[in-house]
């Protein structure tokens, strides 16, 4: 991923240091195990965890050693026996490259994964802030882009909340299940190591051993962690979307901090642009299109082929780097977000009551019209509104029709904005639990 969209603590997780050093502990952590069950002295062990752990791997190096090999696995051992000397003997006994490549993944991605939780932590905390803070601002929820009844803005913010609460449900699920550790050999039998070393080196690395690694672990586990984070993207984008609209110049309900200094148009200073939400939608469809190599991923050839490898030095980095980014700016969009009450009551009373259309409507069943005869009442009035401008609570009042079911005080009692907002508490308790 571009530095532009990067961070630098997830970037870590991905450089070739960290995998090196990863390798370097699965390796080291089998050793002990074969140690333990007299497989290779425990001398030789100790041996290899004190050159071994001392070690600086030269990146460069191994990279010389590659291009002789080409292969990456047999370039870091022949490195990694540079340092040890001849107890190198003992390292990845037994064990297949796969055993490496897919155990430094899984303590990877389960790194990559607590960062981007404590993420979306950050992005709830932000949420609930600012949902308590509207909890009582009133504004027009729309259907279709267009006005329908009035919510607040704190009930925006808490359906996002509820959203983000569920994406982090399943990142925890994906967590645990990619979470997995397979020491067994070639095509996965264990003919020459022993479960016990699969055991202990998963304990080292909190990880669980794979029931059934056929060589190497299976990829749904991946397909499902990627397609997690595919859905939180996906989240993201809709939470930007509704800022990208409520930020429209004949919307103007919330916007985008805009500093001092910040430009919006190269070519037009008055502009003040949604960049920051645009930019999340563009990274959102990025993350997503993750999710489909991960799924093609799933069925590889008999008990292993490498194509998903290639795929997985990709997307591995790519798509927690970008999830990282994006939790990390929606969180400041959300913090620094300016609301604007007056603009959202003056667009809730821009059709002069039209909104409580559905309240009259009731109103007259509750009378004794027919919902047939109702609907046309009322929508009778209502096009009137829309298409003249008129009062929708004056037209009511002077239609015979409607008065002969309702009283001028009964319709009146339909444009109360408090019975729109009755269950708000209702709604925080359920999201957020009894205050």
């Amino acid at each position: 991923m571009i530095p532009r969209y990067s961070r630098p603590e997830m970037v870590a997780i991905w450089s070739a240091e960290t995998r090196f050093r990863i390798w370097f502990e699965i390796e080291a952590h089998a050793c002990d195990a074969l140690a333990q069950i007299g497989v290779i002295p425990a001398q030789s062990a100790r041996t290899i965890w004190e050159k071994g752990g001392k070690a600086e791997f030269d990146v460069a190096r191994i990279d010389e050693i590659e291009r002789e090999t080409r292969h990456d696995v047999i370039a870091f051992l022949t490195h990694l026996a540079e340092f040890i000397g001849p107890d190198s003997r003992f390292v990845h006994q037994g064990m297949t490259s796969s055993d490496l490549l897919d155990t430094c993944l899984a303590v990877q991605l389960s790194r990559a994964s607590d960062i981007l939780l404590a993420d979306i932590d950050a992005l709830l905390a932000a949420l609930k802030r600012r949902a308590f803070e509207h909890k009582d601002t009133v504004t027009i929820g729309r259907s279709h882009g267009i006005h329908a009844e009035p919510t607040t803005f704190g009930v925006k913010l808490a359906q996002a909340y509820a959203e983000f609460s569920r994406c982090r449900e399943r990142l925890v699920a994906a967590r645990a299940e990619i979470a997995t550790c397979a020491i067994s050999g070639a095509v996965g039998t264990f003919a020459n190591i022993d479960p016990r070393v699969e055991e202990y080196v998963a304990e080292k690395l909190g990880l669980t051993p794979e029931p059934v690694s056929t060589q190497v672990i299976p990829r749904d586990r991946h397909a499902m962690f990627f397609a997690t984070l595919a859905v939180i993207a996906s989240s993201i984008e809709r939470l930007a979307i509704e800022i990208r609209h409520l930020q429209r110049t004949e919307v103007l309900e919330a916007e985008e901090y805009f500093s001092p200094g910040q430009k919006g148009s190269s070519a037009m200073p008055h502009k003040r642009n949604p960049v920051l939400t645009e930019n999340l939608t563009g990274l959102a469809r990025m993350v997503r299109a993750y999710a489909l190599p991960a799924m093609e991923n799933v069925a590889l050839w008999h008990e292993r082929d490498i194509s998903h490898s290639s795929v997985e030095r990709m997307i591995g980095p790519d798509a927690t780097i970008t999830l990282d980014f994006a939790l990390a700016r929606l969180t400041g969009v959300v913090e620094k977000l300016v609301v604007y009450p007056a603009n959202m009551e003056a667009n809730l009373n821009k059709f002069r009551g039209l909104v409580h259309s559905q309240r009259v409507l009731l109103a007259l069943t509750q009378a004794g019209v027919s919902r047939e005869d109702a609907y046309r009442l009322v929508q009778r009035n209502a096009m009137k509104t829309w298409e003249k401008g008129a009062d929708f609570l004056e037209e009511l009042l002077a239609d015979k029709d409607v008065r002969a079911a309702l009283s001028e005080d009964g319709i009146r009692e339909k444009f109360d904005l408090g019975y729109h907002t009755k269950h708000v508490d209702t709604i925080f308790a359920r999201v957020f639990g009894e205050s």
